[in-house]
């Protein structure tokens, strides 16, 4: 394993208005508590692209060098003004999502990042899941030669909590797989995999290979081993398929009661003490 990684949504004041913190602050708190790298939410204040001139672009990976934090991975904000939709029924919708998802790409680049999340979309009322899965299939494959210009891999991440499309282990590696591209993988969140009631280390062996990158929430968005659950499970079995990305978190970003340097210290000690205790890392 790389290393443990943490998403920045819980100090971005995305989904929800409060707090929020430049980047700039972000990544030497990040830095500081003793994380490998950071995955960056593509949203305001901290990576819309059009925000970001070139200068800041690098001013901002100077400073993660300086920190010796990689970007891990990038994530896209589902909904909101522009949509973001590559399943929407409206044709001018997907390709504004697909030019956004290009500028999402030439960020992840211009920050060394390998890895870029694909949040398929949902169905709209009137569409039918067929037609907005052929959408959404065709933006990703689409978007896959472009990302792979500019050396990342696009992972496909199911989200039943959030959408109504692509929602388990397995329509997420149905829709790698039809893309045809090789650097189209598959992602998951044990968030969501206990939405649906799941065992999530169920998910890592169901996966096996494809799997290129996790999230880590317990129930309720809470730090890793405070929920229900069984998350050395999920460390076990990252272990015995041989995983090689980062272990992310991407918690306490859900309700404005989240104070996020709370969730990321909670996060990084269990890690490393579990990691430690089996010899994982």
């Amino acid at each position: 394993m790389k290393g443990i990684s943490f998403n920045t949504w819980a100090y971005s004041s995305f989904p929800v208005w409060v707090p929020s913190y430049p980047l700039e602050e972000v990544i030497r708190r990040l830095a500081s508590f003793g994380y490998d790298a950071i995955e960056i939410g593509c949203a305001s204040p901290h990576a819309w692209p059009a925000a970001l001139t070139p200068e800041r672009r690098k001013d901002i990976l100077q400073l993660l060098r300086k920190e010796r934090l990689a970007v891990s991975s990038m994530l896209p904000a589902p909904g909101g003004g522009p949509g973001n939709n590559p399943s929407s029924p409206v044709v001018e919708e997907r390709a504004l999502t697909v030019e956004h998802y290009k500028d999402i790409l030439r960020l992840a680049h211009d920050w060394e990042c390998p890895t870029v999340i694909y949040l398929p979309g949902w169905a709209v009322f009137g569409t039918s899941q067929s037609d907005a899965w052929s959408h959404s299939l065709e933006a990703l494959t689409g978007l896959a030669p472009y990302a792979k210009e500019l050396g990342i891999t696009l992972v496909v991440e199911p989200t039943p909590t959030d959408s109504n499309l692509v929602d388990s282990a397995d329509d997420a590696l149905m829709l790698a797989e039809q893309s045809g591209q090789d650097n189209v993988k598959v992602m998951f969140d044990t968030f969501h995999a206990l939405y649906r009631n799941e065992v999530a280390s169920d998910y890592v062996y169901r996966m096996g290979d494809k799997l290129h990158h996790i999230h880590l929430a317990d129930s309720d968005r809470l730090p890793p081993g405070m929920g229900r659950c069984d998350m050395e499970a999920v460390l076990k079995a990252l272990k015995e398929t041989g995983y090689s990305g980062y272990l992310t978190a991407e918690v306490g970003f859900d309700k404005r009661a989240g104070e996020p340097d709370w969730y990321a210290k909670e996060t990084i000690a269990y890690l490393q003490s579990v990691l430690k205790k089996h010899d994982w890392r």
